[in-house]
């Protein structure tokens, strides 16, 4: 049931970049620094962050080797020059090696061996974590889409 609340969200996020152009991929509102490809590219960090680095440890490029002193929101400005399909490739990608990173260690109870926290991280925890992730940014992602071309919902 996780995993298929996790795949919900992975679909949300993706559906709402799906047919933009890179101008509208670019939308900000307000003050706000967020886009859609911006969201998109973040949760591909966060993907690979969670399941790969956190969960068991291995650094994948390209954020192993990203100028995080010079940018702290690397994978986010990166994003900009994307175009949708490079962005949903890359996501698509991450989601990919993380099921295959789930499969491998589907012990809910595992604990995270890459986790630098005050308390253990399981895999049960990462899991909720995640799913809350996804939904926090898919609203954003909602608001983003609907100031663009008025399309709501999932």
């Amino acid at each position: 049931m996780l995993l298929e609340f996790l795949d919900f969200q992975r679909a949300v996020l993706l559906r709402k970049g799906h047919g933009l152009t890179h101008a509208q991929l670019a939308v900000r509102l307000g003050p706000s620094t967020l886009t859609i490809g911006r969201l998109i590219r973040h949760m591909t960090f966060v993907e690979d962050h969670w399941f790969q680095t956190v969960l068991i440890g291995r650094q994948r490029e390209p954020w192993a080797s990203a100028p995080w002193d010079d940018d702290p929101d690397w994978e986010m400005t990166t994003a900009d020059g994307m175009t949708f399909p490079a962005l949903a490739g890359d996501f698509t990608a991450a989601c990919d090696w993380s099921r295959a990173t789930i499969a491998d260690h589907h012990d809910l109870d595992l604990v995270a061996l890459g986790a630098r926290v005050d308390r253990p991280v399981t895999l049960r925890w990462l899991l909720i974590h995640m799913i809350e992730e996804y939904a926090r940014h898919c609203g954003h992602a909602d608001l983003l889409r609907e100031a663009i071309d008025g399309r709501t919902g999932d």
